[in-house]
């Protein structure tokens, strides 16, 4: 199945190739899940499990695909920024700050402890607890969207502890980073943490109003559709910002929509204008999770069992947890709450990654926290769906 990239392709046709077939198999595995009435984002990722390595292996993981991936969740977190006023999460500023605290506390010691009775070192046990910690709220947010509920309380909660455990995960992560190196450098991460939140506080705040009162002026500019064009160089701004603080870029696009909501109120064009290059790029996305998942390395049974134990220590956790920090909403919103930050997706596997390349954990524990990565988003979209549709239907 790899005559496609034959060498006498071109580089370039190769890499339209692959994004032909990309976007193809997405779309198709999305139009087949919506018949099916099942969520469209688990057969985009579907589609990259069949298409990659995996099964037909008709596209492989690349560094191109992988920018063209992160392109596309900075532009899913810059739509739903812009259906998010700083109010509203400021409202559920409380909320979402304890179902960060809970969905990073429980799953960290869940991993921590699962890891050790299985007989793993006290540094690569670390390491899996970390990838725990992790959530993917694009893939939330991505649902979210399409059932039309950006705006309830329960997505303000998520999304408002998405930003808040971002943060908390990188320290976590420049912990034990640092740890296995033998010295844990506090002031590096003391530093980062006040620069992630003041910076955040200071967009969120300040950002806002300004861009508030400028908007008008750039509506006034000569060139075609200039607030679309400012949004996307604020978007790109910002998280270009954010990742030199550490923070993932996905946030610093968040807050770019964020701060651009109250001014763009009624502006149906530039939420057409931006939905459709997300429609475009984030499929990419999608697909490039499930091609990250080889399933060859599980044919030792004992993997297997490792990666569904770790998996349903990572789906329980977080649901306890966050569930627990938002049990004033009553069970099934709580719950929803839960289920929304269960997805690792790509957060999971570059926490992996990193342990990998500090060799702290080894070719087999780094397949099972990309099966757990994976499989915790394919797991998510379905359940947050049940509960909403039970939630509405009482």
């Amino acid at each position: 199945m790899h005559i496609f990239f034959a060498a006498s392709i071109e580089p370039a046709t190769k890499i339209l190739l692959a994004l032909f077939l990309m976007l193809l198999a997405a779309k198709l595995a999305a139009e087949l899940f919506e018949r099916l009435r099942q969520p469209a984002v688990v057969g985009e990722i579907l589609a990259g499990v069949i298409i990659g390595p995996s099964v037909l292996g008709l596209v492989a993981p690349s560094e191109f695909v992988s920018m063209l991936a992160e392109v596309g969740v900075i532009f899913l977190l810059f739509t739903v920024g812009l259906e998010t006023k700083p109010s509203s999460i400021f409202r559920v500023g409380k909320s979402a700050a304890l179902v960060a605290v809970m969905g990073i506390v429980l799953p960290f010691i869940g991993g921590w402890l699962l890891m050790r009775a299985w007989g793993s070192t006290n540094i690569t046990s670390l390491f899996v607890g970390t990838a725990l910690v992790a959530t993917s709220v694009g893939i939330t947010a991505r649902v979210l969207a399409s059932l039309h509920l950006l705006n309830t309380p329960v997505a303000r909660i998520i999304l408002g502890a998405a930003v808040i455990d971002d943060i908390l995960g990188l320290l976590v992560l420049s912990v034990v980073s640092s740890s296995s190196a033998g010295t844990i450098n506090y002031w590096e991460i003391g530093t980062t943490a006040v620069l992630a939140i003041g910076f955040i506080a200071f967009v969120a705040l300040i950002g806002a109003r300004v861009v508030t009162r400028v908007a008008p002026r750039i509506h006034n500019l000569r060139i075609s559709d200039s607030l679309f064009i400012a949004g996307l160089v604020l978007c790109l701004g910002l998280a270009v910002a954010v990742s030199f603080i550490g923070v993932a870029a996905i946030i610093g696009a968040f807050l770019a929509g964020m701060t651009l909501a109250e001014a763009t109120k009624g502006d149906e064009r530039l939420h057409t204008q931006t939905s459709g290059v997300m429609e475009f790029l984030v499929p990419f996305f999608l697909v490039n999770i499930g091609m990250q998942l080889q399933l060859s390395v599980f044919r030792d049974w004992s993997l297997v069992w490792l990666a569904l134990a770790v998996t349903l220590v990572a789906l329980v956790t977080k649901l306890i947890g966050c569930a627990a920090g938002v049990w004033s909403l009553g069970m099934k919103r709580a719950a929803q709450v839960g289920v929304g930050m269960m997805p690792r997706g790509e957060v999971g596997i570059v926490v992996a990654q990193i342990g990998l390349s500090l060799g702290v954990i080894d070719a087999r524990i780094y397949a099972v926290v990309l099966f757990m990565a994976v499989a915790t988003t394919l797991i998510a979209p379905p359940l947050l769906i049940t509960l909403v549709k039970a939630d509405v239907s009482r």
